[in-house]
C-alpha cells in the first residue's frame, strides 16, 4: 500500500511529535515444507542434514524413527505475510491505525559548547479520523474506527488511565482525544471496511493533537494518503434461458446458469450460491451442495478453476412476475465464499432477467 505525505494543516514548521504507522490486518498463512535428502556423494564429504529438514519425512534413517507416517506438505508454523499482498471484491479490509508518541531526537551542539536542553512537551487531545475514496463516490466515506486493546496502556503522571470516549459514538467517527504525555506511548484505533468494487481506493487517515511546551501551546494535524487497487476475486457469468409452461396453470419457467471463476491468488471454498427473489416468483436449486441434507460437498476453487451452477425459476401465479421495459427481472445472485485461511468473503451481483419473447401471431 503506497502512501504519499502531506504537508501538516498547521502552520508551525519543524517535525511533528506524533507519528502514524497503517498496518494492514490479515491472516498468517502455513509454511509449506519439503524434506531435505542427503546427497548422493559420500557421505563424507558432507555433513548429515539437521533433523529439523527431516521433520515432514516419511522414512528415517537407521538411527532415527520416521518423524512423520503421514506425511503433509503443510506445516504447523505460521507464516505472517511480508507485505500488504492484493486487495479483493467481497473481502473486508481490516487495518490499524497507531499515532505513537516519538521520543524527540537529542539537540546538537557545537563543538566546545553545552548541548541546549530539550524542552519538555506534553502531547493532549491526540484523535485519529479515517475516510475511504472509492472509484464510484465522487465525496469521501468517513469510517468508523474501534478501539484497540493496547491503546489503553496510556497513563499520567498520576497513574490514572487516560479517559477514552470513542466507543460512545463510533458511527460519527468522532471521540474525546487521548493524552500522550510519556513518549513511546501510543494511540490505538482499528478500522473495517468492506470491499464491494474494483479499482483504486484510497485511505486518508488525519491525525491531530495539542502540542504544550512550559510556555505555550497549539494544535498541530497532519495528514497521510494510502492508496490500493481493489480486484475482482470472482468473475460471475450468467446466462437466462426459457423453458416450456409448467403443468399448473400454465405457470412460465426459466432456467439461469452461472459460471463462477476463482480469479485470485489462492483457493476458496464456495460456501453458499442463492437467489434474492422478486416478488411472485419461486426457485429450486439444482445443485445440492448448498442446501441442508445433501451429502454432496461444497467445491473447492482453486485459482482459475470454474463452477457450474444452475436454477430453475417458475411464477408462482400466472402474471404476477415483475416487468420492467420488456424485461423480466429475476433477482439478485448472492455468493458466499471462504478462503485457505478462514477469511469470509461475499458478492453480490446486480439484478439479472431475461428478455421477454412475444409469441408470433399466426397468419
Amino acid at each position: 500500500m503506497s502512501h504519499q505525505r502531506y504537508p501538516s494543516h498547521d502552520t508551525a514548521k519543524g517535525p511533528h511529535s506524533v507519528s502514524l504507522k497503517v498496518l494492514r490486518l490479515s491472516r498468517p498463512s502455513l509454511v509449506t515444507q519439503y524434506p531435505l535428502h542427503p546427497p548422493f556423494s559420500s557421505p563424507t564429504s558432507h555433513p548429515p542434514p539437521i533433523p529439523a529438514s527431516l521433520a515432514y519425512s516419511p522414512n528415517g534413517s537407521s538411527s532415527t524413527q520416521p518423524t512423520n507416517p503421514a506425511p503433509f506438505v503443510l506445516s504447523p508454523i505460521l507464516n505472517l505475510p511480508p507485505s500488504f499482498g492484493s486487495a479483493y471484491v467481497g473481502e473486508t479490509f481490516s487495518c490499524t491505525l497507531c499515532a505513537n508518541h516519538d521520543i524527540p531526537p537529542p539537540p546538537t551542539a557545537v563543538e566546545g559548547t553545552i548541548p541546549p536542553p530539550t524542552a519538555a512537551k506534553t502531547i493532549r487531545d491526540v484523535r485519529i479520523q479515517a475516510e475511504m475514496k472509492t472509484p464510484s463516490s465522487a465525496t469521501p466515506i468517513k469510517l468508523p474506527l474501534l478501539p484497540s486493546s493496547s491503546s489503553a496502556t496510556n497513563h499520567d503522571n498520576n497513574n490514572h488511565p487516560a479517559q477514552d470516549n470513542s466507543t460512545s459514538n463510533d458511527n460519527d467517527n468522532s471521540y474525546s482525544g487521548v493524552d500522550l504525555e510519556e513518549p513511546g506511548t501510543s494511540l490505538q484505533r482499528i478500522l473495517s471496511f468492506d470491499l464491494k468494487e474494483e479499482g483504486s481506493h484510497v485511505l486518508a487517515v488525519t491525525v491531530s493533537y495539542y502540542e504544550a511546551s512550559a510556555l505555550s501551546g497549539r494544535t498541530r494535524t497532519f495528514r497521510k494518503l494510502y492508496q490500493f487497487v481493489c480486484k475482482a476475486s470472482l468473475i460471475v457469468r450468467t446466462k437466462p434461458g426459457a423453458l416450456p409452461v409448467g403443468r399448473r396453470a400454465q405457470q412460465r419457467r426459466w432456467v439461469l446458469e452461472a459460471q463462477l471463476e476463482n480469479c485470485g491468488e489462492e483457493g476458496v471454498l464456495l460456501e453458499r450460491v442463492g437467489l434474492e427473489l422478486e416478488a411472485g416468483l419461486g426457485c429450486e436449486d439444482c445443485n445440492g451442495w448448498g442446501r441442508r441434507g445433501k451429502k454432496k460437498r461444497k467445491p473447492v476453487l482453486q485459482p482459475g478453476e470454474t463452477e457450474q451452477v444452475c436454477f430453475v425459476i417458475e411464477e408462482e401465479e400466472r402474471g404476477t412476475a415483475v416487468e420492467v421495459e420488456g424485461r423480466l427481472v429475476f433477482g439478485i445472485l448472492q455468493i458466499g465464499w471462504r478462503s485457505e485461511m478462514g477469511n469470509r468473503g461475499f458478492l453480490s451481483t446486480g439484478k439479472l432477467g431475461s428478455r421477454l419473447v412475444k409469441p408470433k401471431e399466426r397468419s
